[in-house]
């Protein structure tokens, strides 16, 4: 009888590697690295920062520069002004308790779109809300049939002019619509009236400003927020400030950054007056 050989591959070699699988435990299988996440490179963080930065600085504050003397000796010209953009926006629902919304008070110095032309901005002390009543006599003002002390009023000329000064009266200039609608349409017993939506401003140079009383009442679509704090202020002329912004005045800066800022003015809070 020939018994088969289990080296030759026959019944008992298989059970023999049959056992072997059994008893031979599996490899674990191997898994493949996982690849490098990528990190967030320095451009990508740049990108996020930029964008945060043009949401703040259009949604919650905003830099402006003061490029003439209409509010001296309050703001000078070459101040840079962070200002609040969230003051006087329109209160709805729930955020009337969590953001921190008001209306304009009379004494705010606010911060608005001009009215002859929205694409200039400009800054001035409100005078009148909606009902005020509002005169000049001898440059005094008048509000609601009060003198009102103002203290933060410079007046840099010694005559007296008798539009400027004695307001509202008969122009011997020539004035924008706005101004020539207001005399003809809210003036009543030698006062103007402020309507509803709008406000009268006036700049604290008083002398030598243009205002309501040349341009009329300020819409408060127009009011875009109120100055916090001067971050830096810089003596410049008003051509430097007002127009595109030039090499000569970056050379300036260069040459003169410490001994043309006005160190004694930086991070100065700015504050309204109320008028009663």
């Amino acid at each position: 009888m020939n018994e088969e050989n289990p080296a030759a591959g026959g019944p008992a070699g298989a059970d023999h590697c049959a056992q072997s699988a059994e008893l031979e435990p599996l490899a674990a299988p191997v898994e493949a690295p996982e690849p490098d996440r990528p990190q967030r490179g320095f451009i990508a963080e740049w990108t996020v920062t930029v964008i945060l930065l043009l949401f703040c600085t259009t949604s919650l504050v905003q830099a402006f520069v003061i490029p003439t003397g209409s509010m001296e000796d309050t703001l000078l010209v070459g101040d840079h002004l962070l200002v609040d953009k969230l003051a006087y926006s329109p209160a709805r629902g729930i955020e009337k308790t969590l953001l921190p919304y008001q209306d304009v008070q009379r004494g705010d110095i606010i911060v608005f779109r001009y009215p002859m032309e929205i694409r200039q901005t400009f800054v001035k002390r409100c005078i009148g809300v909606a009902g005020d009543r509002i005169h000049l006599v001898d440059k005094r003002l008048w509000l609601n049939g009060k003198p009102i002390d103002e203290p933060y009023v410079y007046h840099k000329t010694g005559y007296i002019d008798s539009y400027r000064d004695n307001f509202p009266s008969e122009p011997y200039i020539h004035l924008l619509p706005g101004a020539r609608e207001m005399l003809a349409n809210h003036v009543e017993n030698g006062e103007v009236v402020v309507p509803e939506g709008h406000y009268f401003a006036m700049g604290d140079n008083r002398d030598n400003s243009s205002d309501s009383r040349y341009w009329g009442f300020v819409p408060r679509a127009n009011i875009i927020g109120k100055p916090l704090i001067v971050y830096w202020s810089y003596d410049a002329p008003t051509e430097a400030l007002a127009g595109p912004f030039a090499l000569d005045h970056l050379l300036d800066m260069v040459l003169h950054f410490p001994t043309k800022t006005r160190w004694n003015r930086t991070f100065r809070w700015i504050h309204g007056y109320p008028l009663k």
